[in-house]
């Protein structure tokens, strides 16, 4: 199974970066490329080749599932694990980001000390099938 390494997470609230950040390289040893919009990921993306996408879903511009449908069209994006993180998570909204191609949905608001555990169980569960 490949190591879950680099994480490209785009989120456009600066205190939830911040959080988010203390939990995933403090607490959980990734490497985070931060950033605030969905063109932003998309000129990141290339050059940081992450291991997983982590998509805030409501960012004004591009918003987490259109962004994921511009990585989806690049050719090293097609394959890219991806995971939202949203407040939205009633069983419908689930389903919708599933079938667009996410791989899970971490609820907001996220607990910092279990966000790292939770991305890896989720990296786990993907590498299994």
């Amino acid at each position: 199974m490949t190591t879950l390494n680099k994480i490209l997470y785009v989120e456009d609230e600066p205190d939830i970066q911040a959080v988010a950040q203390i939990a995933l390289e403090g607490v959980g040893g990734f490497t985070l490329q931060i950033c605030s919009s969905g063109q932003e990921a998309l000129d990141a993306f290339e050059s940081f080749a992450p291991d997983m996408l982590l998509l805030d879903v409501m960012m004004p511009g591009m918003d987490g599932p259109s962004t994921l449908k511009a990585i989806r069209a690049t050719p090293k994006g097609r394959e890219i694990p991806a995971v939202f993180m949203t407040a939205k998570v009633q069983p419908a909204e689930v389903a919708e980001y599933k079938a667009l191609g996410a791989m899970d949905v971490i609820p907001k608001p996220f607990d910092p000390m279990t966000l790292a555990e939770q991305v890896k169980t989720i990296w786990q569960q993907y590498h299994a099938e």
